[in-house]
């Protein structure tokens, strides 16, 4: 076996010595530069994204299993970034830590990568950055928080907060009660409990064969996930023999199971331009109507909030994925490969379900067949938008209404608690200018909280229409990354407040009910607004490279993937 990391360890003269020379003063014994494959541990730790702040321990038991392995491990950061901190948005950055990732794996005498990940953009911006370098990868996801614990209830991360701030803008509870609640809820270490982002996209990449089977869904703090980081270690470490890269894992039907799973799950919307960017690194033919036609015989199995009741915890001790997959059968194309070198009917062989109220059985679903993510077209969307009909009210999946248009979030949220807000409950919410290169990074926006006064009244739903994202915590019938986006000139730029909106997600539409002569008069009037914040740097880049939704608002550059052959010296 020829390693990569050969070029700089085993190399004569002076690229050798200054490869293996400066490394010495880590401590490492001779014998570790001789034939031994070299691990990188892409670690995504940091105290400004509180999911992944364990990661220094999760790290160190990776190592533990590399060097039992035979290999040599070497951690190293990456650009990091927490979802309820980073603004405008986290999603601004995802782009920027796959490449921060590939150009790292690139540069460096690395044989292989376990990539440890777990708040929301971490886990597909590091599937993405390794999956464009196609070394033999392994990613651990740092598991999800315990269950919240609020007067003899569980709470969940995102969605309760929904809801509490909802009742108290209701004055349905009091300021006390909210922040007592807001104490309870994120009790361990952890990412989000709920069927958000992070858990989403924690069980896609073990469904996808990137993950060690059964790892996904154990709480951050369940010793047993310190073993899997463990065994993933000496995992990595037979990787390297194998050849087993992310190209041989990330097929069209592993990316077909990870789309029928996120429906089974009740799992997030934000899986669509995730798992749509990974793809396109991998140039595995995959669009938007593939969430749609590919999930319309399957039922919400996993009875988890936002679309349910329980949380990760509660998954986890009922069977977890394992279970899952058993319950979904033939749904799911067992024979694809993973990271174990054998298949998912392998891997998860004699799964089996210990609470049928968490993970449902066929005959007794959450959500009938065909209530997982609809794609949406027609003269307000004509590259498509989504709603995940889980979270929604079925009352409103049909609806016509007046639009209320707002072209700041910041406008709609000056007026929100206004008593005389012309806002009424059948009227559509637009929040606009809030698409990939709008805002810019498309944000989490899209779930705007009613007006105070349709909650005093009791309203706790109505369409809401944007081309923004929501958080996979939240319900509610909203309408997502609506393409083209505004800032573009796509047609939602054109919507004006009183125009009636129709909304027909049976018959998969979404249109503006203004005929195209007016819609023409308006598209020589508009003008592209100007994104102050991205005049310079990252942001600049951002801006001028990022695409549509549609797409996976990836960058331009950045579609395929490429060898990692061995860079040019520099010395």
């Amino acid at each position: 076996m020829t390693l990569r990391s050969a070029a700089w360890f085993a190399a004569e003269g002076k690229t050798g010595i200054m490869s293996r020379a400066w490394l010495r003063s880590e401590g490492l014994p001779d014998d570790s530069f001789v034939g031994r494959p070299v691990i990188g541990i892409a670690n995504s730790w940091s105290e400004l994204t509180p999911c992944n702040m364990h990661f220094r321990e999760l790290a160190e038991q990776v190592k533990r299993g590399v060097w039992q392995a035979g290999g040599v491990p070497f951690e190293f950061p990456t650009t990091s970034a927490g979802e309820p901190l980073v603004r405008p948005t986290a999603m601004v950055l995802r782009n920027l830590i796959s490449m921060d990732l590939e150009e790292t794996l690139r540069g460096n005498p690395l044989d292989a990568v376990v990539l440890l990940a777990g708040c929301d953009k971490t886990t597909p911006a590091y599937l993405m950055g390794a999956a464009s370098v196609d070394l033999p990868t392994l990613l651990i996801t740092g598991g999800p928080m315990l269950n919240g614990k609020h007067r003899g209830t569980d709470i969940g991360s995102g969605t309760s907060i929904w809801r509490l701030t909802e009742s108290f803008r209701a004055g349905e509870i009091t300021q006390g009660e909210l922040f007592e609640a807001e104490g309870c809820m994120a009790r361990s270490r952890g990412h989000c409990m709920t069927m958000g982002t992070a858990s989403t996209m924690a069980l896609l990449t073990e469904i996808l064969g990137m993950q060690l089977p059964g790892s996904a869904e154990l709480p951050a703090d369940d010793a047993r996930r310190r073993t899997m980081a463990h065994l993933a270690g000496r995992r990595i470490v037979e990787m390297v023999g194998e050849g087993l890269t992310p190209s041989k894992i990330l097929t069209r039907r592993a990316f077909e199971n990870a789309i029928r799973l996120n429906a089974a799950i009740g799992g997030s919307t934000n899986a669509v331009v995730h798992l749509l960017a990974l793809a396109g690194r991998v140039e595995v033919p995959l669009d938007l109507d593939d969430f749609d036609r590919l999930v319309r015989d399957i039922p919400t199995l996993v009875d988890l909030m936002p679309s349910g009741r329980f949380l990760m915890e509660d998954f986890a001790y009922a069977g977890g994925l394992g279970a899952l997959v058993a319950e979904m059968g033939d749904l799911l194309d067992q024979d694809t490969i993973t990271i174990t070198g054998t298949s998912i009917r392998e891997n998860y062989a004699g799964g089996e379900c210990f609470n049928t109220e968490v993970i449902r059985t066929m005959d007794n679903p959450v959500k009938p067949v065909g209530s997982g993510i609809a794609v949406l077209r027609g003269n307000l969307a004509p590259s498509g938008a989504v709603i995940k009909q889980s979270a929604a009210s079925p009352d409103l999946l049909r609806h016509i209404g007046r639009a209320v248009v707002f072209d700041r979030l910041e406008d709609y949220l000056a007026v929100a608690d206004d008593d005389d807000v012309d806002i009424k409950a059948d009227d559509v919410l637009v929040i606009r200018y809030a698409g990939p290169r709008g805002y810019p990074g498309m944000p989490e926006i899209a779930n705007v909280a009613l007006p105070r006064r349709l909650l005093a009244d009791g309203v706790r739903d109505m369409v809401r229409i944007s081309d923004a994202r929501m958080s996979g915590t939240s319900y509610g019938t909203v309408v997502l990354h609506i393409a083209p986006e505004a800032a573009i000139g796509g047609p939602l730029s054109l919507v004006r407040t009183g125009d009636q909106i129709e909304l027909d997600v049976p018959g998969r539409t979404l249109n503006m009910l203004v005929d195209d002569d007016e819609l023409a008069r308006r598209r020589e009037g508009w003008a592209a607004p100007e994104v102050p914040s991205a005049a310079r740097g990252y942001m600049k880049l951002f801006v001028e490279h990022v695409q549509g939704a549609d797409v996976g608002a990836d960058f331009d550059f950045l579609q395929g993937n490429q060898p990692p052959e061995v860079p040019r010296r520099g010395f």
